[in-house]
Formats: C-alpha cells, sequence, structure tokens
C-alpha cells in the first residue's frame, strides 16, 4: 500500500514561546510558512491493442480477453486463478465441495463492498446469476450457466424449478449442478465469465432491460478499480479502491489506451506507457530490442497458447489418412518458424507443466515413409484438400503445404479471417485449418466441448466414445483414476487423431521499469493482480 507523508507544521513563535526567552523582551516575529508541495496523483498508464465492447460484464459481443481485461478490474471474481493452474481467494475466502459433489459451497470475504459503500453479499451473487438467466434477460455469454439445476442445455432458468444459486447464509454463496463437478475444476473453466453485480441497483427492473439501464455507463462493481471515465473503444480511467480487501493498488489511477499492437513497446521504451496487456508479451526479435534499450526480458514459466491442424474427418473419414498427415509435418520446424524457439512440439492437448500430462508420451516424428505407406492403406486417390489459415500465419501454412506434398498429399491453400476459418470447419467447407487456444490446466480443457452433437467440430462420425471417455474424467473425483482416464481419452485420440496436436508456446515478458508487483505469467490469462501493482 502506497504511503504518504504528511507535514505537521507549528506556529515559530509558539515554539519560541515554549522553549524559553528573556522577560521583557519581544519575541521576533514569526516567519512566513513555506507552503507544501502539491503532491500529484500517481496514475499507471496500460496500453491494450484492442478494445473491450461493453462495460457491462455480461453484455459482450465479443467475450474477448480485452474485455475481461476490464472487467477483471471493475468488477470482482471469486478465485484468483495462477498461470499454473492452483488458485487463490478473491471474492470467495476458501470453498468445498458439498452433496457428494454436486455443490459448490463458497464462503465470501466479509469485508467485500461495491464502489457505492454496500457491502457484497451472498445473496448479490445469486441474484446476479439468478437474473442472468432469466430467459428475457439478453445475457451473452449465457452457456456458461448451463450445467446448473434449474437451467436448460443454453443456460435459460426453467420456471418453476428450484435454481441452483442460492444464498446460504449472508456470506454464502452455493451452486448446485446437475452432475457432479470438482470445485477447482470449475473455477479453472469458469471464474473469468462470473463477475458479481450490484443488483441493489436492478430491484424492480424488467430483465429485458437491464442491459439498457444507465448503470453500465457508469459501473459500480467491487473490483480493485472503480470506474471514472470512458472514451468509447479509446481510453478508459479507473481509479484505485483503497478498501479492497486483497489490498489497495500502489497507484491513484490506471488509464487503459488502446493503441496499435506495433507500438505497444515502443511506447513502453518511451516511457509513454508502464505496463501492456497480455502480460507485456513480446517476441524473441523484440525482445532483443527491449533488451537494448535497458529492459528486463523475461521468459514465461507455463506455456500460454496451444497449436493444432483441425480436421475435417468427413472429408478426411480414415484414421490412417489423418495420422499419415500428422506423420508428413516437420512439426519440428514448423514450431520454431512459428515461436521463434519458445515452443515444445506435443503429441496432446494436455499442457504439459498440467498434473494431467501424459508422463511417457512424445510427439510423433516426422516420417514421410510411413506416411506414404498409411495413405496407400487409406486407398488416398491424389485429391486436393483445402488448407485455411489466418494472413498472419500464411508462411506456416506454406511450410505445411510443403511438408505434405513431400509425402504426396496435396494441398491449397485459402487465407481468411478468424472468423471465416472456424465457421468454415463448422460448416465442413475446408479440410484442415490451423488454429492455436489459450490453455488451462484442466484435463478436459480443449476437448470437452469440441465432441458434442451441438459442437462437433471435427466432424466425427461416431462421438461416443470420446463422450464416454470425456464424461468419466468429468465424473471422476479420485485423483489417480482421473489420470487413468486421462491417459486412456489421449490414447484414443492419438490413434484415431480427430485433429493434430502442434506444439506448446510460453511468452516472453518485457518488465516494467516503472511498476512493480505484476504477476507477468498469470497476466498472460487475462488475470491480473492489480491491488499488488505498485508504481515507482
Amino acid at each position: 500500500m502506497k504511503k504518504r507523508l504528511t507535514v505537521l507544521c507549528a506556529a515559530l513563535a509558539l515554539a519560541l514561546a515554549a522553549c524559553g526567552g528573556t522577560a521583557g523582551e519581544s519575541a521576533p516575529p514569526a516567519a512566513a510558512a513555506t507552503p507544501s508541495p502539491a503532491v500529484l496523483p500517481v496514475t499507471v498508464k496500460y496500453g491494450i491493442s484492442n478494445s473491450w465492447d461493453a462495460l457491462m460484464p455480461y453484455n459482450s459481443v465479443s467475450g474477448s480477453n480485452y474485455a475481461r481485461m476490464v472487467y477483471d478490474k471493475i468488477y470482482d471474481r471469486l478465485a484468483y486463478v495462477h498461470a499454473d493452474g492452483t488458485l487463490s481467494p478473491r471474492a470467495a475466502k476458501s470453498w468445498e465441495s458439498a452433496d457428494g459433489g454436486y455443490a459448490i459451497v463458497f464462503h465470501l470475504d466479509e469485508r467485500s463492498a461495491f464502489h457505492d459503500g454496500t457491502p457484497v453479499t451472498a445473496e448479490h451473487w445469486a441474484r446476479t446469476f439468478f437474473l442472468m438467466t432469466d430467459p428475457a434477460c439478453p445475457t451473452l455469454g449465457r452457456g456458461n450457466f448451463a450445467g446448473l439445476v434449474g437451467t436448460d442445455e443454453d443456460g435459460c432458468r426453467l420456471e418453476g424449478e428450484p435454481f441452483g444459486a442460492e444464498a446460504a447464509d449472508p456470506y454464502t454463496f452455493k451452486l448446485t449442478f446437475q452432475d457432479p463437478v470438482i470445485p477447482e475444476d470449475f473455477l479453472l473453466e469458469k471464474n473469468r465469465e462470473f463477475y458479481v453485480l450490484p443488483t441493489h441497483r436492478l430491484e424492480g427492473v424488467d430483465p429485458a432491460e437491464i442491459m439498457e439501464q444507465a448503470l453500465w455507463l457508469d459501473p459500480i462493481g467491487s473490483g480493485p478499480c472503480k470506474f471514472v471515465s470512458e472514451l468509447p473503444g479509446s481510453q478508459i480511467q479507473l481509479a484505485a479502491n483503497p478498501k479492497y480487501p486483497l489490498g489497495a493498488p500502489g497507484f491513484d489511477y490506471l488509464v487503459i489506451t488502446v493503441m496499435d499492437k506495433a507500438n505497444l513497446l515502443t511506447a513502453l521504451i518511451a516511457g509513454d506507457l508502464d505496463y501492456y496487456a497480455i502480460g507485456g508479451s513480446v517476441s524473441a526479435e523484440d525482445a532483443d530490442v527491449a533488451r537494448s534499450h535497458g529492459l528486463e526480458v523475461l521468459p514465461g514459466t507455463v506455456p500460454n497458447t496451444f497449436y493444432e491442424l483441425m480436421l475435417n474427418n468427413k472429408t478426411l473419414p480414415d484414421a490412417q489418412l489423418r495420422r499419415a498427415v500428422e506423420l508428413a509435418l516437420d512439426k519440428e520446424l514448423l514450431c520454431l518458424q512459428s515461436s521463434q524457439g519458445l515452443g515444445q512440439v506435443t503429441g496432446s492437448y494436455v499442457v504439459p507443466t498440467s498434473v494431467y500430462a501424459p508422463q511417457e508420451k512424445t510427439a510423433a516424428i516426422r516420417d514421410t515413409e510411413e506416411a506414404e505407406a498409411l495413405l496407400a492403406k487409406a486407398g488416398y486417390d491424389g485429391r486436393t484438400f483445402t488448407l485455411a489459415c489466418t494472413s498472419s500465419r500464411a508462411g506456416l501454412a506454406a511450410l505445411m503445404q510443403q511438408n505434405l506434398a513431400e509425402a504426396g498429399i496435396r494441398v491449397e491453400i485459402e487465407t481468411v479471417d478468424s472468423a471465416t476459418l472456424f465457421a468454415g470447419m463448422s460448416d465442413g467447407i475446408y479440410d484442415m485449418a490451423i488454429a492455436s487456444h489459450t490453455p488451462n490446466a484442466l484435463p478436459l480443457w480443449f476437448v470437452e466441448s469440441r465432441f458434442t452433437e451441438g459442437n462437433n467440430l471435427f466432424h466425427v462420425a461416431d462421438l461416443s466414445p470420446y463422450q464416454a471417455l470425456i464424461s468419466a474424467v468429468r465424473t471422476e473425483r479420485d485423483q489417480p483414476a482421473r489420470q487413468a482416464l486421462v491417459e486412456e481419452l489421449d490414447n484414443l485420440l492419438a490413434q484415431e487423431r480427430p485433429f493434430i496436436p502442434l506444439w506448446f508456446s510460453t511468452a516472453l515478458h518485457v518488465q516494467s521499469p516503472t511498476v512493480t508487483g505484476i504477476d507477468y505469467p498469470s497476466a498472460s490469462f487475462s488475470n491480473e493482480n492489480v491491488w499488488d501493482w505498485v508504481k515507482r
């Protein structure tokens, strides 16, 4: 907590009198008091390359990490998630499983208060969930509530049924689920999606009109920073919350400014920024520039990006053909070209630092002869496949095209934007696509949402083997048994190869020259500990 000195002045005449003077002498005239210098506010200048799209956390069209970075400061989350998947208290002091694994009980921090001074209670949390699951409320991202008792598959609350979010007492918040849930898994997956709202300001409001309230133009949260002002799409000014239970930030104001990504490091070097988003991430090439200007650059400790080659299992229907594609790829070369030495090739979607990581599994080594043999067994007729990529990965796609051609697999590249790429894979337009994702330590972080009837992204003909193992992993609470199930699922994926894991990469973090206390690895996951930041 930033400390300030207070200057106390006494009248000079009184001081002389106290020291004693010669009788009959008149005291000398008091010297004029010297005014104290004005104390200027301490401002942290924060750069971000994309804008938030709403100040109401359940009304973000993009659902992007850039919006979450703003919400993370104005509003409060239940826990703080570290880069390695461990958890620390935030709005909740502690939590535990209940009702045979079907419920989680959160014990809230009694010191938490909204920025208008109103104490945050379990009723605020329960009411937030109740309002956001109302079918009439135009909540975006409502699917995050699906699985709670009393909700349908879209996360809408079912009228007349018990609802799985309740205030057990003023500071005990209970969630009850349709299937068993492990508390730590729930928080790792959903923590960044849930924020407590000032529901005392929404009493009597029609759920259909909640998103239209003036409250969201001057929002009130309970997070470590208070809203001050906004230039939509350009800049937002926040003030430190001195009463935040985890500690008052060591600054007065936090000013978040949107600027071109290419200018972030330049602005940091010039002193126009104190820090920039995504943990001050920098490429290996730009890291040398940063060092040349006296800035310290440290490597991340946990992978923050997972690369995969998405496959259309309908147009590549034989597992031997899909495995041939993997064997044709020179993953080491591709990884080096893409991650500039900061990547680790993989044969699994499971994060290598996770407790669930396969113990002795290595990535398939390139073998074009074996790939050709598998192609012959699969009856590959020489057809040309489409390989979709974004413009930033055109060079990577060209290398893949060359790798595949050397094994006799023909592809043509289609360069599209990210939304078109995923829509095209979902619609079955493309045969392959290069994609990347932000991983986490959960054993099902990648596969659970991609092997469902409603989101069969890889167009797998028979989902049942995957769904059975995914369900078993999700509900198993014994750690060794769960690890064994994850290994079994990973082996099935390696045999069938519905998608091809490529590599995990870590980030390089430029250290702020003016702000201490930043948790850089965790910041890569839109999760920033601003209550520990101190502007020097």
